[in-house]
C-alpha cells in the first residue's frame, strides 16, 4: 500500500510540475484527471500486451535422487510471449527442459478466420506446442504452435532502457494467469556471476514463481526483457527481479528459429583491460578500452588486419570500457555475421569489419548433421555418427582406427556429465571394437537396465574408460 501510494505521489508530482508554475497548487480536480489518465495509459498497455502472453503447462517424467529407482511424473506452469504471429513463442529454457508435453493457453480466445467476429474473447483454450530449440546458456527456449495469426509483440531495444524507467511485468505468477505488475528498471545491466557473459535487466516489478518466461514491457508495450528469475531469501518476490534483455533475446531466437540451436561466435583473438599503467608505458593517448593481447594466426581477426597491441574502443558504434563489455557485445553476434570494431593503433583511429566464426569447441557444433531418429543410441543416451571425412576435418584424426563420434547427448541422459560429452570418439564397448554407428548399435543391442558397461573413448586427445550401468 505504501509503495503504491509513493509511486502515485511521484507520478502526480512529475505531471503537476510539468503543467504548473512552482507557486501554483493544482486543484483536486486536476489530480483526479491526472490519475485517470495515468490509469487509462496502463489499461491501454495491458489490453495491447495481454493477448500475446500465454500460460505454459509442461509434463514429463523424472528420476528423483535416492535408492528407490522409481520414475515420477512431474508437471509445471510458467509463462511465455508470442513474438511472431506465425505462432512462435519465447519462454525460459528451464520451463520446458525435459518436458514430454508442452501446452500453451492464451488469456483470450483467438477466433478462427472468417468468423462473424474475428477478435479476442476471454477464456482461451489450451494448444499443443512443439519445442523448436533451447539454449541453456541464456535460459531461452523457442516454441511453435500450429495456430497462425495470433497477436504478437515487438521486441524493443533494451540498450535504450534507463534506471528508473517504468516497466510492466506480465505472466502467470503462482499459476494465476493473465497478471500484470508495475515497477521501474532498478539496473540496466545487472551482473550475477563475475565470469558470466550474461547481464540482466533488474526490476522491482513484482515477479514470482510462474512469471518465468513472461515479458517485461516498456510504456509502449514493447518487450524489453524476458522474466527469468528472482533474487530472494524467502522464496517470494522481494523487489529484485531479473529479465533477459531483449537485445540478447533477439539473436538467440533468430538462431533457434533458423538452426534449432545456438552457435557461439568468436573472432579468435584475446583481449585484456587497458590499465592506466599500461597506457602510460605504451604512450597511448587514453587509458580506457581493451587491448589486443593475442591473435590466432590465420583467424578472422588476423585476416582482418588486427595487430597485437591494438586498442579496441568500440563494437558496432558502442563504446567498450572493459573485457566484459567486449565479451557481451561479441556474444550477440552469430557466426556468419560481421562485427565492426573501432580500433586505436598508436595515434591512428580506424574501423575494421571482422567476420564472426563458430567457436571450434562448441558442444552443439555436430547437431546440424544428425537425425534424432536415426542417430540415437538409447542404451548410451547419445546421438552418434560415423566418422566421415567432414567430421575428421573438424576434430582431427583420432588416436585409434575406427570409432564413432558422439554428436550430442539425449535429453533423457542422467547424469550426462559423468558419461559422455559431444566430441567424444567411442572405440570399444564391453570389449567389442566399433567402427561405425551400425556396429555401435549392435554392440549395445542386448543390454538391459542394470547391465554394466565399459566404454573406451577418446576425449580431447586422451584415451579413457567410462563405466556405468544401463538405466
Amino acid at each position: 500500500m505504501f509503495r503504491s501510494a509513493l509511486m502515485l505521489g511521484v507520478a502526480l508530482s512529475v505531471v503537476s510540475a510539468a503543467g504548473a508554475r512552482p507557486a501554483e497548487v493544482p486543484s483536486s480536480g486536476g489530480n483526479i484527471r491526472t490519475l485517470e489518465e495515468l490509469s487509462a495509459s496502463f489499461e491501454r498497455i495491458a489490453a495491447r500486451v495481454s493477448p500475446s502472453v500465454v500460460q505454459i503447462f509442461t509434463s514429463g517424467y523424472s528420476v528423483p535422487s535416492g535408492p528407490w529407482g522409481v520414475v515420477m511424473k512431474h508437471a509445471g506452469e510458467a509463462s511465455g510471449v508470442v513474438i511472431d504471429s506465425a505462432g512462435y513463442i519465447v519462454t525460459n529454457a528451464h520451463v520446458v527442459h525435459r518436458a514430454r508435453r508442452i501446452q500453451v493457453q492464451f488469456a483470450t480466445r483467438v477466433e478462427t478466420p472468417g468468423s462473424p467476429a474475428s477478435f479476442l474473447r476471454p477464456q482461451g483454450g489450451r494448444v499443443e506446442a512443439q519445442l523448436v530449440g533451447i539454449d541453456t546458456t541464456t535460459d531461452l527456449a523457442l516454441l511453435k504452435i500450429t495456430t497462425s495469426g495470433v497477436p504478437a509483440l515487438e521486441l524493443g531495444d533494451s540498450d535504450l532502457l534507463r534506471q528508473g524507467q517504468v516497466v510492466l511485468a506480465f505472466g502467470s505468477p503462482l499459476g494465476l494467469g493473465n497478471t500484470v505488475t508495475m515497477g521501474v528498471v532498478s539496473a540496466v545491466a545487472r551482473e550475477i556471476r563475475p565470469d558470466d557473459m550474461m547481464v540482466y535487466v533488474q526490476t522491482d516489478a513484482p515477479i514470482n514463481p510462474g512469471n518465468s518466461g513472461g515479458p517485461l514491457v516498456d510504456s509502449e508495450g514493447r518487450v524489453v526483457g524476458i522474466n527469468t528469475m528472482i533474487l530472494s531469501q524467502s522464496g517470494g518476490s522481494e523487489g529484485v527481479g531479473l529479465a533477459i534483455p531483449s537485445n540478447i533475446v533477439r539473436p538467440i531466437v533468430e538462431q533457434l528459429r533458423k538452426n534449432g540451436r545456438v552457435q557461439r561466435g568468436v573472432i579468435q583473438m584475446q583481449v585484456q583491460n587497458l590499465t592506466p599503467t599500461m597506457a602510460a608505458a605504451l604512450k597511448l593517448p587514453q587509458s580506457w578500452g581493451v587491448i589486443v593481447s593475442d591473435i590466432l594466426p590465420g583467424g578472422p581477426a588476423d585476416k582482418a588486419g588486427l595487430q597485437i597491441g591494438d586498442v579496441i574502443l568500440g563494437i558496432d558504434s558502442k563504446l567498450i570500457d572493459n573485457t566484459r563489455q567486449f565479451g557481451i557485445s561479441l556474444y550477440r553476434h552469430a557466426p556468419g555475421t560481421k562485427v565492426t570494431l573501432e580500433v586505436l593503433r598508436g595515434s591512428q583511429r580506424f574501423t575494421l569489419q571482422v567476420p564472426v566464426v563458430e567457436r571450434p569447441d562448441d558442444p552443439g557444433r555436430f547437431l546440424d548433421m544428425v537425425d534424432p531418429k536415426k542417430n540415437l543410441v538409447p542404451e548410451l543416451d547419445v546421438l552418434a555418427v560415423d566418422l566421415t571425412a567432414s567430421f575428421l576435418a573438424t576434430i582431427g584424426p583420432p588416436r585409434k582406427k575406427g570409432g564413432v563420434l558422439v554428436a550430442g547427448i539425449s535429453a533423457d541422459a542422467t547424469p550426462p556429465a559423468d558419461r559422455f560429452q559431444p566430441g567424444d570418439v567411442i572405440f570399444v564397448v564391453n570389449g567389442k571394437e566399433v567402427g561405425s554407428l551400425a556396429e555401435l548399435k549392435a554392440a549395445v543391442a542386448g543390454l538391459k537396465d542394470g547391465d554394466p558397461v565399459v566404454v573406451q573413448l577418446e576425449r580431447q586427445g586422451l584415451l579413457m574408460f567410462v563405466s556405468f550401468e544401463v538405466d
